[in-house]
């Protein structure tokens, strides 16, 4: 097996190198969440800066395109890069990678605004995004191999765990950054010109990361097979053109990347998103819980690539989606009871009911924001879910009439006749406001505490569920197609699978008018991953040859 097999810890050298090692391959996940982190908390003033002068429905899919590109590109990035990194070597790639997110990071502090340049600011911040996710799809798989290939294999699943976690980092340097330039500068300030300086000093990230990567080693083992001249010349074709490849290719996307991209989704990004859009929540209050919970979750990341090494990847793994697929329900509902009483009390006294021809419902998956939905059962279901309002869809074919029953109230809107969309949501608003929706979440102290208490139980299902996975899915191919074989089913699971659960869950929360509905895509998720990577995932018990 002198194509695949691993250093022991006598050829990977001392502790030193192993850290050194680790902390090489761990930047480019420092990076990822840096930006992201970024674009996420600085959401309104981007959107400011960039889409000011657009039409409101082309602003909207900018600024759509600007946040979900960078997930939408991830697969081809982890085919391009994994391509180079099959061919010219992992140190290489690793540091064009870097370089390209680094760079793309910092322009945007130097971007044009659209008062400036019009249309072209808005095209040139999503062409940055394009080039961040390109270089991320081959940056995670790149680290991963590049950890197992100098790591005996007993201590790859806790030394690849290092790289799970330093997102954490990434986040905190982001928000300390932002924080720190907001302590210093004032609000006009802030917003004239001070909200570049985070993107800015991104540079020093990067300067301090390409230093650490020139002191990187090529991979012994892409050494030794360049050196054997066994090296793969077409690591795209080997990858997809074998029917052994292709099965494992759809097991690790499938099952193992579909079950961990939703496991993580659910504990790490949703919660925010539910504490704050569905809850009311202030969102000071939900990114201190969330912030805490996460620093409270790295040991358990590292728990669980440690748990790995000693009883396997696989067992581990399921234990995770298990964990979730119980505790996916009843968490959520017990954080809604916690942080907004008085929309449970809500949800609990007022019956509220949509009834209408389900023919003039749309399925409001929009994840290009190019669709609009203007139907009066649109209308009342849109407003509806907005304010966390859970209602019964009841199918009444007949004249176009939409009626909506909030309690005794009962407004009607008629799409074939004089429908007035501004007045029908404003009588909607007003009906459920009175009923007791719309309250805000104020959780005290004591709340907040059992919110993170909740919290850590999805972050446990977490750490299981996403520790081993990419040490697991690089030790499921040949050294050979390693890179590009590992790349492209994570990077497709995670962008696509996991980037798409906002939507997915909003879109069925709509349809089905539960604001705990959008829960089954993580569940169903969880199902498959149990069963594919339990029936048809075979852990390999030495390298693959």
């Amino acid at each position: 097996m002198t194509g695949s097999t691993l250093p022991s810890s006598d050829s990977a050298g001392s502790t030193g190198l192993q850290v050194r090692t680790i902390t090489a391959a761990a930047m480019g996940t420092v990076f990822e969440w840096y930006e992201f982190t970024l674009y996420a908390a600085m959401a309104g003033v981007l959107a400011a800066k960039f889409f000011s002068g657009l039409d409101p429905s082309i602003s909207f899919i900018f600024a759509l395109l600007t946040f979900g590109v960078g997930f939408v590109v991830r697969p081809f990035g982890a085919i391009v890069f994994g391509r180079l990194g099959d061919l010219i070597g992992r140190k290489r790639t690793f540091m064009i990678t870097i370089v390209i997110m680094g760079l793309a990071t910092f322009a945007v502090g130097l971007l044009p605004i659209y008062e400036t340049v019009g249309i072209l600011a808005p095209i040139m911040l999503v062409a940055l995004r394009i080039l961040q996710g390109l270089a991320l799809g081959g940056e995670y798989g790149g680290a991963v191999i590049y950890v197992t290939e100098h790591v005996e294999r007993n201590k790859r699943g806790l030394s690849t765990s290092f790289i799970q976690m330093t997102g954490t980092l990434g986040f905190l340097l982001a928000l300390i950054s932002i924080q720190t330039v907001q302590a210093f500068a004032s609000t006009a300030a802030f917003d004239a010109w001070a909200w570049r300086i985070p993107f800015l000093i991104s540079i020093v990230l990067l300067g301090l990361s390409i230093r650490v990567r020139l002191q990187m080693h090529e991979s012994p083992v892409f050494q030794k097979m360049a050196e054997e001249k066994r090296l793969s010349s077409g690591p795209i074709r080997e990858t997809f053109g074998s029917w052994k490849n292709i099965r494992l290719l759809c097991v690790a996307l499938i099952g193992i990347g579909g079950g961990m991209s939703v496991v993580y989704y659910n504990a790490v990004l949703y919660p925010l998103f539910f504490l704050t859009r569905t809850l009311n929540v202030s969102m000071p209050v939900a990114n201190l819980v969330t912030t805490i919970a996460a620093l409270l979750s790295i040991p358990m990341i590292w728990f669980s690539g440690w748990l790995s090494d000693r009883v396997g990847r696989k067992p581990v793994m399921l234990a995770g989606f298990a964990l979730g697929l119980a505790a996916t329900f009843p968490i959520f509902h017990q954080i809604a009871a916690v942080a907004n009483p008085a929309l449970a009390k809500a949800q609990a006294e007022t019956a509220v009911s949509v009834r209408t021809d389900a023919s003039g419902c749309s399925f409001m998956f929009n994840p290009l924001g190019n669709r609009k939905f203007t139907s009066p059962c649109d209308i009342a279901r849109q407003v509806l879910a907005a304010s966390s309002v859970n209602y019964t869809s009841v199918d009444q074919p007949g004249d176009g009439t939409t009626e909506v029953r909030i309690g005794d109230r009962v407004l009607i809107a008629n799409s074939s006749g004089a429908f007035d969309q501004a007045t029908f949501t404003r009588e909607i608003k007003e009906g459920i406001k009175q009923a007791g929706f719309g309250a805000p979440g104020n959780p005290t102290a004591t709340d907040q505490m059992k919110i993170i208490a909740l919290l850590l139980v999805l972050l446990l299902a977490m750490a299981l569920g996403y520790a081993p996975v990419g040490v697991a899915m690089a030790e499921m191919f040949p050294a050979r197609i390693r890179y590009t074989a590992m790349s492209f089913p994570y990077h497709f699971s995670s962008g696509w699978i996991g980037g798409l659960l906002p939507t997915f869950a909003f879109a069925i929360a709509v349809a089905q008018g539960n604001i705990f509905a959008g829960l089954w895509y993580t569940v169903g998720w969880l199902i498959v991953g149990l069963i594919v990577t339990g029936l048809f995932y075979r852990e390999p018990k030495s390298d693959v040859e």
